[in-house]
């Protein structure tokens, strides 16, 4: 199950940077989303659906849920980085 971390003002869905690099979009995420540990944290409004299009072209399901805080700590995350 992914998590989408919501706000009043925005959402990020958390997903396994391995995951990311399996199927070959780590490169293409932008520094609007953010990452902490090992999970990366994908912007709504882009990132998110790079990760969902990708997960629809392998015919992989991609179960949902919402993770609804009035401040979300996500916004305390380090911005996405390639390199680290």
């Amino acid at each position: 199950m992914y998590v989408f971390h919501a706000d009043p003002a925005h959402a990020w869905l958390a997903v396994k940077r391995t995951e990311l690099e399996r199927l070959g979009i780590l490169g293409e995420v932008s520094s609007c989303s953010y990452q902490k540990g090992g999970t990366v944290y994908l912007e709504e409004d882009c990132d998110a659906g790079l990760f969902i299009r990708a997960k629809k072209e392998k015919n992989e399901p991609y179960p949902t849920r919402e993770s609804f805080q009035e401040n979300s700590p996500v916004r305390s995350y380090a911005h996405f980085s390639i390199g680290a």
